[in-house]
C-alpha cells in the first residue's frame, strides 16, 4: 500500500511537471486559491458583526457600512473566483493540448509491432479519452483540492475563534462523515476504473467493426455484431450506473450528517444565547460556517476520486510514452547521394523472436535493376519490404544499401529515398493533391501534374469533379481500385525515390485497368532500383532477376527465361498454372 501511495505521488509529480512551461499561470492560480479562503469566511463574520454590533444597537449607518463592505467582498470574491476557474481550466486545456501532440508524435514513431498487437481503438482511447481525463488533474484536481483544503481550515479556524464550544459540538458528527467519505471514495474509484476499461473496449470494438463494415454486411453478421455491442454497451452502462449509485447514496448521507450537526448547533447555541454564553450574531453566522465547512468535505471526496482517475489515465498515457519500441535512429550517414544498390547478407528475421519468417536470406540488386519476388502466401515476400524500410529490426545478418548497413543511415534520410506502393492503397480524407504530396509544401502542383502525366494518371484525375482538388473521402472509397493505385503511383513518383518497392500492386486490378497500371509501373521503375512483389507473373517479365521464395528461403533465382527452363521448378510451375488459367478463361 505504501509503495502504491509513493508511486501515486511520483506520478502526480510527473503530471504536474507538464505544467512547467506555464508555471506562472500555475502559481497565479495557486495564489488565487490562497486569497479566496479568507474572503470566503469574511462574509459570515461580517454578518455576525452586523447582528451583534449594529442591528441590536439600532446603528443604521454602521449597518449600512457593513452591508456595503459585504457587497464589496462578494463582488471581489466573484471576480477572483472567475479568474481562478478560468485559469485552472486554461492550464488544464493547454497542458493536455501539448500532451496530445506529444502522444501523437510518439505513436507515429513506434515500430509496427506496436500496431500489430494493439487495437486502434486502444490508441484512440489513450490519445483522446485518457488525455481528456488528465485535464481534470488541473481543472478539478490539485489546485481546487488545495483551495478547498485552505478554505476548510480557514472556516474551521474562524469557527473556533467565534465559539470553540459550538465548534466542538458540530465536530462530533465528523467521524461519521469521514467513514462515509472513505467508503464513497473507494467504491467510486473502483467503478471509475471499470468505466475506463469498458470505454476502451467499446472504442476498440467500434473502430474495428466500422472499418470492417463491408465484411460484416457481406456475411450477414449485423445481428451477431449487434449482440456483441449490446453486451459491451451494457457493461459500460452498468459501470456508469454503479458510480451514479454511490453518488446517489453519498450526497444524501452527507446532507443527513450536516442536518444533524446543524440540529446540535441550534440546540447548544440556543442554550448559549439564553445563558449569554453565545451571542445572537454567532448563532446567525454558524449555519453559514457549517455550510462552508461541509461543502468542501462533500466535494473533496469526489475531487480526490477525479484526481485518482486522472492519475490512472496519466499512468496509461505515460506507459505509452515510456514504450521504447522504436526503431533505433543512431545512424549518422545521409542517404542523399545513394545509387540504390541493395544487398541482403545472411538475413534472418522473426516477428515473434521465435518463429523465423526469413532464414539466412542473401541476394543482391544492382543500382537501377529490378528484382521480382514471387512465392506462396507466407513465404516472406512482404517481410523483405518491411525490413528493408526498417519498419522492423532483423535479428541476424545485414542489409546493405550501397555497401553500407542501413542502420548506419539516418532513418528519415533512408526512408526519404525509399517509396513503397502497397496492394491495399490507403488514401486520407482530403484532396487528390493532398494525398499525392502528403501536404509536403516543397512539392509543387506543377511537379505533381508532370508526374501524373508521366505515368498516365493525369487524364483520369482531370475528369474528377475539381480535378486535383477533388475531395477524396475516407480511405478513398469513392474511387475505383485502379484509380487509387494510380494516385499511389503518382505519390511515389513525386518523391523521386532511389529505391522503389511495389507490393503486389496489380493483384486487385481488373484486366481493363491492368494495361494502364502496367504502363505506369514501367515508367515508375525506369532508372530506379526496384523490388516488385508479384502475384501476376505477367507483370514481371521485364525484371532483370526473379527470386522465388519458399518458407523464408530462396529456392530459385535468375531471369524469367532461365527459370522457365528449370524442370519441376517452382517458378515454372507457378507460371504454367497462371498461363493455363488465363487460356481457360
Amino acid at each position: 500500500m505504501n509503495e502504491k501511495n509513493k508511486f501515486d505521488y511520483v506520478l502526480l509529480g510527473r503530471v504536474l511537471a507538464m505544467a512547467k512551461p506555464y508555471r506562472r499561470v500555475f502559481a497565479f492560480t495557486g495564489v488565487l486559491a490562497v486569497v479566496l479562503a479568507p474572503l470566503v469566511i469574511l462574509r459570515p463574520y461580517l454578518i455576525k458583526v452586523m447582528v451583534d454590533d449594529y442591528i441590536f444597537n439600532y446603528d443604521i449607518a454602521g449597518m449600512t457600512r457593513v452591508a456595503l463592505i459585504i457587497v464589496g467582498v462578494v463582488a471581489l470574491q466573484v471576480l477572483l473566483r472567475y479568474l481562478f476557474i478560468y485559469n485552472a481550466a486554461w492550464l488544464g486545456q493547454t497542458v493536455i493540448r501539448d500532451l496530445r501532440t506529444q502522444v501523437f508524435r510518439h505513436i507515429t514513431r513506434l515500430r509496427l509491432t506496436y500496431f500489430d498487437t494493439t487495437p486502434i481503438g486502444t490508441s484512440t482511447t489513450r490519445t483522446i479519452n485518457d488525455i481528456e481525463t488528465i485535464n481534470s488533474v488541473f481543472s478539478e484536481g490539485v489546485i481546487t483540492i488545495m483551495a478547498d483544503l485552505i478554505t476548510l481550515f480557514a472556516v474551521l479556524g474562524i469557527m473556533f475563534y467565534t465559539s470553540w464550544q459550538l465548534t466542538l459540538v458540530c465536530l462530533t458528527v465528523v467521524p461519521f462523515l469521514m467513514i462515509a467519505t472513505y467508503i464513497f471514495k473507494e467504491k467510486v474509484k473502483v467503478s471509475y476504473q471499470k468505466v475506463r476499461n469498458e470505454i476502451s473496449k467499446m472504442n476498440a470494438f467500434l473502430q474495428e467493426r466500422i472499418t470492417g463494415m463491408r465484411i460484416v454486411q457481406i456475411f450477414n453478421s449485423e445481428r451477431r455484431e449487434g449482440e456483441k455491442f449490446r453486451t459491451i454497451n451494457r457493461k459500460y452502462t452498468q459501470a456508469n450506473l454503479d458510480a451514479i449509485l454511490y453518488y446517489a447514496v453519498f450526497f444524501p448521507v452527507v446532507e443527513i450528517i450536516m442536518a444533524a450537526a446543524l440540529g446540535l448547533m441550534v440546540w447548544w447555541g440556543a442554550r448559549g444565547v439564553i445563558s449569554a454564553e453565545v451571542t445572537l450574531g454567532t448563532l446567525v453566522a454558524f449555519p453559514i460556517y457549517l455550510s462552508m465547512f461541509f461543502r468542501p468535505i462533500r466535494l473533496l471526496a469526489d475531487k480526490f476520486n477525479t484526481l485518482q482517475m486522472g492519475l490512472v489515465a496519466a499512468e496509461r498515457v505515460f506507459n505509452l510514452l515510456d514504450r521504447k519500441t522504436m526503431i533505433a535512429d543512431v545512424g549518422e550517414r545521409s542517404a542523399e547521394n545513394i545509387e540504390g544498390r541493395v544487398e541482403f547478407k545472411a538475413v534472418s528475421f522473426a516477428y515473434t523472436e521465435v518463429d523465423y519468417v526469413l532464414r539466412d536470406l542473401s541476394f543482391q540488386i544492382q543500382a537501377g535493376e529490378t528484382l521480382a519476388i514471387v512465392g506462396s502466401t507466407g513465404s516472406g515476400k512482404s517481410t523483405i519490404i518491411n525490413i528493408l524500410s526498417r519498419f522492423y529490426e532483423i535479428q541476424k545478418g545485414e542489409i546493405l544499401v550501397d555497401g553500407i548497413n542501413i542502420r548506419d543511415y539516418q532513418l528519415a534520410s533512408l526512408r526519404q529515398h525509399i517509396a513503397v506502393v502497397l496492394q491495399d492503397v490507403f488514401l486520407f480524407s482530403g484532396t487528390v493533391l493532398d494525398n499525392i504530396t502528403l501536404r509536403d509544401t516543397s512539392i509543387s502542383r506543377e511537379r505533381v501534374i508532370e508526374a501524373a502525366k508521366m505515368i498516365g494518371a493525369h487524364a483520369f484525375i482531370e475528369k474528377l469533379p475539381g480535378g486535383y482538388d477533388y475531395e477524396v473521402k475516407e480511405r478513398g472509397l469513392t474511387l475505383s481500385m485502379g484509380q487509387r493505385q494510380l494516385i499511389s503511383f503518382v505519390r511515389a513518383l513525386v518523391f523521386d525515390p532511389k529505391i522503389l518497392i511495389l507490393d503486389e500492386a496489380t493483384s486487385s486490378i481488373d484486366p481493363e485497368s491492368e494495361a494502364v497500371i502496367q504502363y505506369a509501373i514501367e515508367r515508375l521503375i525506369e532508372k530506379r532500383t526496384s523490388i516488385i512483389v508479384a502475384h501476376r507473373l505477367s507483370t514481371i517479365r521485364h525484371a532483370e532477376n526473379i527470386m522465388v521464395l519458399d518458407k523464408g528461403k530462396v529456392v530459385e533465382y535468375g531471369p524469367h527465361e532461365q527459370l522457365l527452363q528449370l524442370e519441376q521448378g517452382h517458378y515454372r510451375e507457378l507460371y504454367e498454372m497462371q498461363f493455363l488459367s488465363t487460356e481457360m478463361s
